[in-house]
C-alpha cells in the first residue's frame, strides 16, 4: 500500500520567480499522482502548536512581514503559507505519510535563523520540529537534505528526547554541522561524495543512534543531495530507494517532510524511489 501524501494545491500561490518556487513542487505532485498515490488536505497548523517551537515575537514578525532575508522574503500572507506547511507536516506525523508542502523548514530556529530574530534560508517555521513536539514522541530526526538543519539542531539540542542526525555537504550554506554535538550527529560531506560512500556514512550515522530510545522517526527529506542540484552529494534516483530501505529497517514508524530539491522532475522521481524503498521492507 502506497503511502499517503499530503498535499495542498494553495502551497503553490507564493514565490513564482524564486529557486524555491511553486515549480519544483508542482512537477513532483504531478510525477507522484501519475504514479498513483493518494493524497490528503492538511489543515493550518494552530498557533497553539507553532509556539510549542517558536519564540512569539518572531511569529508576529513573520506574521506583519517584518523579515529581513532576501532569500526568504515577506511574500503576501507567507504566515498563512507557513503554517499550511507545517500542517502539513503534522498530518504526515499523525499517518506516517510524506509531507508534499512548502516552504521548507529545517532552517528556522526558535526565533528563525540562529542568528536572530529573523527569516533564512527558505524557511518560515521548522515543520519537522513542530510536528514532533505536538506528536510526543522521543523522535529520531534523520536530515537528508544536501544542507546542514541549523534550526533544528538549535530547538533540539540538548534535548534528551530526540536525536537529530544530519548528513550534509560542506562547505556550505549555512556554515554549521562541523561536528557532533551531544544529541546532534554531523556528518559534513564533500560535494558530489557520491552514492556508495553516501550510504555506508548513513550507515555509520544509523549506527551511532541508541534506537531504544526511539519511538517515531521524522526525516527531513530534502533532495537538492541529488547530482547537479544545489547541494549534490551525487546521489541519483536509486541512492533515495537505499535511503528509504534503510529507514523501514530501523522498524520504527516514520514519517517524512519535504526541504529542499529544486529540478522537479528529480524531486517526483526521487520522492517515489525514497517511498518505494521504504514500503517494500516494512
Amino acid at each position: 500500500m502506497k503511502t499517503k501524501v499530503a498535499f495542498s494545491e494553495k502551497c503553490l500561490g507564493y514565490g513564482t520567480w524564486h529557486i524555491e518556487g511553486p515549480q519544483r513542487v508542482k512537477v513532483a505532485y504531478e510525477i507522484l499522482k501519475a504514479k498513483g498515490y493518494q493524497f490528503v488536505e492538511p489543515t493550518p497548523a494552530s498557533e497553539d502548536d507553532l509556539l510549542k517551537v517558536h519564540d512569539a515575537e518572531y511569529l508576529w514578525n513573520v506574521k506583519k512581514g517584518l523579515v529581513e532575508d532576501p532569500d526568504t522574503p515577506a511574500y503576501d500572507n507567507i504566515y498563512e503559507f507557513a503554517r499550511l506547511s507545517v500542517g502539513g507536516a503534522v498530518l504526515a506525523s499523525q499517518i506516517g505519510g510524506f509531507s508534499l508542502m512548502r516552504p521548507p523548514g529545517h532552517h528556522a530556529g526558535i526565533r528563525g535563523a540562529a542568528l536572530g530574530n529573523y527569516t533564512r534560508g527558505f524557511c518560515y517555521m521548522n515543520n519537522v520540529a513542530i510536528a514532533i513536539r505536538v506528536l510526543g514522541k522521543r523522535a529520531l530526526i534523520l536530515d537528508v537534505d544536501g544542507h546542514h538543519g541549523n534550526g533544528t539542531q538549535e530547538i533540539f539540542q540538548g534535548d534528551e528526547s530526540v536525536i537529530y542526525v544530519s548528513l550534509h555537504q560542506s562547505p556550505n550554506y549555512p556554515g554549521t554541522g562541523f561536528r557532533s554535538e551531544g544529541n546532534c550527529i554531523n556528518f559534513a560531506l564533500p560535494r558530489d561524495f557520491g552514492g556508495k560512500r553516501y550510504l555506508e556514512t548513513l550507515d555509520k550515522a544509523l549506527g551511532m543512534v541508541d534506537l531504544g530510545k526511539v519511538e517515531v522517526v521524522a526525516v527531513s527529506a530534502g533532495f537538492d543531495t541529488h547530482l547537479g542540484d544545489l547541494a549534490s552529494l551525487g546521489l541519483v534516483e536509486k541512492d533515495y530507494f537505499e535511503i528509504g530501505k534503510k529507514v523501514a529497517l530501523l522498524g520504527k514508524p516514520a514519517f517524512f517532510v519535504l526541504e529542499g530539491g529544486y529540478a522537479g522532475e528529480n524531486v517526483g522521481l526521487d520522492v517515489d524511489s525514497l517511498l518505494r524503498g521504504y514500503e517494500e521492507n516494512l
